[in-house]
């Protein structure tokens, strides 16, 4: 196997492995019963067995015949022919989905033989004490009777965490709405809520609120992101670090209306990464790369993957800073699918957007949000993946799909619930087979899909999952500068600022991108792509000749860099840029002579070259005092 194989492969491997830690860790470690731990689940058993009597009355009555069409249509899925698809330049057989069109157009019928059935059960999925006698069921059968008795069983507390959870119907129906505790542990899951709304006073109303509960039922381990600290004080801080953001208008302009029932705020708060990282890349798009945080949707913040982290096999990061995190070493030379995958998700999570890890075979990549509906990003189309959140990728799909009408979506659940008190089997083959009420909470689904007519996002970037070259040409938008931003001024001593925008020619390139920077001002991002030098040329009027000092005022994410300066045609000068980490900072000052009037100023960076972000320069005399003081020449 080649190097470059085998460093992939260690790569997949480690993204399967934090893709399933989350998973793993929610697991519940085999608890003994104390003898009132077992009166508890007495308890919770018989509260369970109660209410799947009770739902069993409530099966509605269904016509026959609509059944018997329901049944039939769905007898024609089974034999639609496979179809052959190109997949990251390999060949996949898709039977089951929207991938395949025979089977799509089948599923159509099967939708419209469904909603005949959903028109005569009209009243009973309209119940909203039907809706939280389901609910509290789904609850207890997910979280399980032992489960809930293993930590009610621990204390007071604990044991109230379960009853306020289990007395609240609204809030029963709202969990079960948004998805559930992951892995069960609604304990944990209540314990984080509940520290999430003593810390912060709005948690506990509108998309605060939604959001609040979200996070905590999708992070149930018994520790978040910091293994030596506790979930529930981990993610109270997160919780605070995003409020301050969302106040400061730092978090996307989306973050407060995601919209439907609220399910996709499960997924703003990162799923591995530490609050230092998400800090940090805030800074690197705001300052570095502001134009990413401008983008339509479906690269807006994960573009910093395309521009800033090339694909590269075999990079060793060993002599890369101990101090720097691995986030901050993908930036110093790339890296595969799963650095680039990495990046790309922490760039959305850090300005809430939700994002998750998207693994198909022998590729790591992303999924994320958008107003249209979720998105890979440089990897296969969703249907390729291997599971997102544990889940397979169509079922994900169509779930954030469907819970954009929540009332409908509700709708879909207490069919699926109903068909789980009656012991249905599960939908298969993405509602080919399965038991009648489950399927037809499935088709439910499906419904709410055509009636909204939500259209499939597609993958994003695919062609660059394990490339750096896009089969897409790319528009080079063009920015008027005001003048404002051009106008070069020399102040009492002498001193010379000149913006960046006052460059001879105002234009944009594939390595050169004019930009608003995040305070109002502009600034130029001089960038990897593009094989040849691009320059910016400034004509200067200097009022007195002599030696000067020149700084340029920049930001960089990558160490080793230099620029080159050409001063009148004759002067050529290389200028160390400093590693920056995203801070806007000067360069240490070069000395050169520049002549009374017009002089000549080019700047430019030898290929290849790493990226920098750059506001303006800086021209200060050099007194002849200071020049002996300090051996300047």
């Amino acid at each position: 196997m080649k190097k470059h194989d085998i460093i992939k492969s260690l790569w997949i491997m480690t993204i399967l492995a934090l893709s399933t830690s989350a998973v793993a860790a929610a697991k519940s470690a085999p608890v003994s019963l104390t003898p009132e731990g077992k009166n508890l689940e007495a308890h919770y058993s018989k509260m369970l067995a109660d209410l799947k009597q009770k739902i069993a009355r409530l099966e509605p009555k269904v016509d026959e015949k609509k059944r018997a069409e329901f049944t039939k249509r769905l007898g024609t899925l089974e034999n639609v022919t496979p179809v052959t698809k190109k997949v990251m330049g390999n060949d996949v057989a898709v039977k089951y989905g929207p991938g395949n069109p025979a089977f799509a157009e089948e599923q159509k019928e099967v939708v419209t033989a469904a909603r005949a059935v959903m028109k005569d059960i009209g009243t009973f999925l309209a119940g909203e004490k039907e809706l939280a006698t389901m609910a509290k069921f789904a609850l207890l059968t997910l979280a399980t009777p032992k489960r809930l008795a293993e930590f009610a069983q621990q204390g007071g507390e604990e044991k109230a965490l379960i009853d306020t959870l289990l007395n609240d119907d609204r809030l029963v129906v709202q969990t079960m709405t948004l998805g559930g505790a992951s892995g069960g542990n609604y304990g944990q899951a209540m314990r984080n809520y509940t520290a999430i709304q003593k810390a912060a006073k709005r948690s506990h109303k509108g998309f605060f609120q939604i959001w609040a509960l979200a996070v905590s039922l999708q992070n149930t381990s018994k520790t978040y992101v910091y293994p030596d600290v506790p979930a529930a004080e981990s993610l109270v801080k997160y919780y605070q670090n995003y409020l301050k953001a969302y106040d400061g208008g730092v978090l996307d302009p989306a973050f407060g209306k995601l919209g439907g029932t609220g399910w996709n705020y499960r997924f703003v708060f990162p799923d591995s990464y530490a609050l230092e990282d998400i800090v940090w890349i805030r800074k690197v798009l705001r300052n570095y790369r502001p134009d990413h945080t401008r983008l339509e949707y479906r690269w807006r913040y994960c573009r910093i993957v395309r521009s800033d982290i090339p694909y590269a096999g075999g990079v060793d990061r060993s002599g890369m800073p101990a101090e720097m995190s691995n986030i901050q070493k993908f930036f110093l030379e790339g890296g595969i699918c799963g650095p680039r995958a990495f990046v790309g998700q922490i760039s959305g999570y850090a300005f809430g957007i939700p994002s998750r890890r998207a693994p198909s075979p022998g590729h790591g990549a992303m999924a994320h949000w958008t107003p249209d509906g979720w998105t890979t990003v440089l990897g296969p189309h969703i249907s390729f993946c291997k599971h997102i959140n544990g889940m397979p990728p169509m079922e994900f799909l169509l779930e954030s799909q469907a819970q954009e009408d929540p009332q409908g979506f509700k709708q879909a659940l207490m069919c699926k619930w109903l068909g789980e008190a009656l012991a249905e089997d599960a939908p298969r083959n993405y509602g080919s087979s399965g038991g009648f009420w489950r399927l037809l909470g499935f088709y439910k689904r499906q419904a709410i899909v055509e009636d909204q007519e939500i259209e499939d996002v597609g993958a994003t970037g695919e062609e660059l999952a394990e490339s750096n070259i896009s089969t897409e040409k790319e528009e080079i938008e063009q920015i008027k500068v005001p003048e404002k931003f051009r106008e070069i001024t020399v102040a009492k001593d002498g001193t010379i600022t000149i913006p960046v925008a006052a460059c001879r020619s105002v234009k944009n390139g594939e390595k050169i991108r004019f930009m608003e920077s995040i305070d109002g001002g502009m600034q130029v991002h001089y960038g990897l792509a593009g094989l040849r030098p691009e320059l910016l040329g400034y004509n200067i009027d200097v009022p007195k000749a002599g030696k000067y000092e020149f700084t340029a005022h920049v930001c960089s994410v990558t160490m080793g860099q230099q620029f080159l300066l050409r001063i009148n045609r004759r002067t050529l000068m290389d200028v160390d840029i400093p590693y920056t980490k995203a801070d806007w900072m000067d360069t240490d000052p070069v000395v050169f002579e520049l002549k009374e009037g017009r002089n000549q100023i080019l700047y430019t960076h030898k290929t290849p070259n790493k990226g920098l972000s750059i506001k303006g320069f800086k021209l200060k005399p050099v007194k002849l005092d200071e020049a002996k003081a300090t051996g300047k020449r």
